[in-house]
């Protein structure tokens, strides 16, 4: 029974880190449990004995395929990294990528074969030489057997199951294959619709533009916009040596609450989504490109959508995170190379979209271990938190958000700074900065997370600069729109097109705003 527990575990710890490998071994304790019950009858012993093999092989070979496409791509079998190779793969290519690894293979195959070898005759072994068990000890593994149930009763536990997991991933591969075919089409459509709009851009000689766009990032947690706490230094440092030049719109919004929807808005200026029947609808990329700059995506997020509908339309793509969803540690500033890169590159017309994971939940793994700045002591965050009446675990959550927030400003405070650099002599440059929605972290509500119910999951910060000419102080103070924000990154680029809508601008002397309508109640937009 020590060899079986010893071997699931190794299993559990190849395939998973953290908090999660103590999940999955909650879902493997009870097949080892299951072969400790007495069971009088051989026959059943055998069908037992069967059926705990064959688990067991599953949950042992689950943990050999996540360790090796850890150890040679760093990606788990769920990230877009894997899901696209497989959904891009043939047959053919599938007996090449053997053939071409056989020799990395062949050892792990070995252990998973001696490994399973070893799994069987213990089993048999345990089934064999069953002792009988006392009643503390029946007691004992029926109170293990009830405390695991939890982690077969809680789907995201559960979905890390072998027999869960490899169903799932291949229907997610089969799903991403039919999704390309329709989201290929509908990206050679807006080529199509860029190129009847005769884009081209009005300013001459050579332009680097990048725009950073962030994740989950409250500006009511911004320093740079008033809060007590200092999680915004650098960002304030630049404000002071650009002035004139770095502008800080002080009444920002996202008007929806979720990235994909966000980003949908802002590269469509807000009418992608609409009723579009003549197929006029516009991409900011594609127009971009059509007018002669080009353009790089690199992203720290994992994500198939994000990917298929806007990264896709670039020239260059890099993603470093090769882990989905909340657990992902890869770190924000893992990018500043690839941006670096990208600017020194000499393309005369530039466009670099930078995306971050900003202040993502978890909001723990959003800044490098052992960052914690604002643990020491209490303060007037604190007091005030303390005396709205927030529980403790919400004054954390706010500590780890502010935290992750402080980490960030360094890193989007690096990418201006790198594109101040490397604007080309006599050229045109520009930034801009903005977030894909707000986070509520005790500010209407106690809750720590998206909120599209509450107008923290709206309030975003958003930052222009550009070398020439400078902004004026009054625009701080205009309403601003994510899902407009297209038109201004567009008037950055000097970008000029049938069909343009300069009253979206928010530099524009003719802006004129239109407050959006949000689930959440919101007083007033000019705060």
């Amino acid at each position: 029974m020590g060899l079986l527990a010893a071997g699931a575990a190794v299993a559990v710890v190849m395939g998973h880190d953290g908090r999660r490998a103590a999940q999955v071994a909650m879902l493997v304790l009870p097949l080892l449990l299951w072969l400790r019950w007495p069971v009088a009858s051989t026959g059943w012993r055998r069908v037992r004995a069967v059926a705990v093999f064959a688990l067991l092989a599953a949950f042992l070979l689950d943990g050999a395929v996540r360790a090796y496409l850890v150890k040679l791509y760093q990606a788990t079998p769920d990230s877009s990294l894997v899901l696209s190779a497989a959904a891009n793969t043939t047959a053919r290519e599938i007996r090449e990528y053997l053939s071409s690894q056989l020799s990395t293979m062949a050892l792990a195959i070995g252990v998973a074969i001696v490994a399973l070898a070893l799994t069987g005759v213990a089993i048999a072994a345990a089934t064999r030489d069953q002792a009988p068990l006392s009643r503390p000890g029946r007691i004992a593994v029926i109170a293990l057997l009830v405390v695991c149930s939890i982690g077969y009763l809680s789907k995201p536990w559960r979905r890390h199951h072998p027999l869960t997991f490899w169903p799932t991933w291949a229907e997610q591969v089969k799903d991403l294959r039919l999704a390309w075919s329709d989201q290929q089409g509908q990206r050679d459509q807006l080529m199509r619709n860029a190129r009847a709009a005769s884009p081209t851009i009005a300013a001459a000689g050579p332009a680097t533009v990048v725009l950073v766009l962030t994740d989950s990032v409250n500006r009511d947690n911004m320093s740079l916009y008033g809060y007590a706490r200092q999680t915004t230094p650098q960002l304030a440092a630049l404000s002071g040596e650009e002035a004139g030049r770095l502008l800080t719109l002080r009444h920002a919004w996202s008007v929806e609450a979720a990235t994909l929807a966000s980003l949908s808005g802002l590269f469509s200026f807000g009418e992608r989504d609409a009723d579009d029947p003549a197929g006029r609808a516009q991409h900011l990329l594609a127009l971009a490109r059509t007018a002669g700059y080009k353009i790089w995506w690199m992203s720290n997020h994992d994500d198939v959508a994000v990917d298929q509908q806007h990264a896709r339309l670039a020239d260059e793509v890099e993603m470093i995170n090769r882990q989905p969803g909340r657990s992902t540690a890869s770190l924000d500033g893992e990018l500043l190379d690839c941006l670096e890169e990208a600017l020194v590159d000499p393309t005369p017309r530039k466009l670099i979209v930078v995306h971050l994971l900003g202040a993502h939940p978890h909001y723990r793994l959003r800044r490098p271990p052992g960052d914690h700045p604002f643990d020491d002591a209490p303060d007037a965050v604190d007091a005030r938190m303390i005396r709205d009446g927030h529980p403790v675990w919400l004054r954390e959550s706010r500590q780890d958000y502010d935290a992750a927030l402080r980490y960030h400003d360094d890193v989007v405070a690096q990418t201006l700074r790198l594109t101040r650099r490397h604007v080309p002599d006599a050229g045109q440059g520009a930034w801009m900065f903005l977030s894909d929605h707000g986070q509520e972290v005790g500010h209407d509500i106690v809750h720590a997370g998206h909120s599209p119910g509450t107008a923290a999951g709206y309030r975003i910060p958003a930052l222009l600069w550009r070398n020439a000419p400078g902004f004026d102080a009054s625009l701080a103070s205009r309403p601003f729109r994510a899902d407009w924000a297209g038109w201004t990154l567009a008037e950055l680029m000097h970008l000029r097109w049938t069909g343009m809508a300069a009253d979206r601008n928010v530099l524009d002397p003719t802006y004129a705003w239109r407050p959006p309508t949000l689930p959440a109640r919101v007083s007033r937009f000019d705060r």
